[in-house]
């Protein structure tokens, strides 16, 4: 009986901890919420080698500046716009299968030589993320300045 219950035991403490455990929605989106904010960092930062790694390759985006582009050959990627400040404060995120939609609100300050430079811009925010070949990469973003 004793052996019966100690191989039940093993069994199940091995099976619970298991590599290909199924994830939680709330593990989800803790995931997202930390890469989300991992991008603001890197934006700020100028570290295109972790944007590299969170853009999707098609990443598009509905700039504050009215225009819809390639995020590859948009103003943060070309160097055009950059920031001295990059809060991003996370307020909703909705999990759609491998589709995940953040939004909320920003605040930045562009540095010397970008638009707006100096001045503190408030913002709302949608990124998109979709999980692709088994990672989560930012596919589309809208972001508009609040008047």
């Amino acid at each position: 009986m004793k052996m019966i219950l100690l191989t039940a035991f093993v069994t199940l403490a091995v099976a619970g901890s298991a590599p290909g455990q199924t994830t939680t929605g709330d593990d989800v989106e803790q995931e997202i919420r930390k890469l989300d904010l991992k991008e603001a960092d890197a934006v700020l930062r100028g570290d295109f080698a972790t944007v590299e790694q969170l853009w999707a390759p098609d990443y598009t985006v509905n700039n504050p500046f009215n225009q819809v582009v390639k995020a590859s050959a948009g103003p943060i990627r070309t160097g055009a716009l950059s920031y001295v400040s990059f809060v991003r404060e996370i307020e909703s995120v909705q999990l759609h299968g491998d589709t995940v939609i953040v939004m909320g609100r920003e605040t930045v300050v562009p540095t010397t030589g970008s638009p707006d430079a100096g001045r503190t811009i408030r913002r709302r925010y949608t990124n998109i993320w979709m999980k692709r070949e088994g990672r989560w990469r930012l596919t589309a973003r809208h972001a508009n300045n609040i008047q």
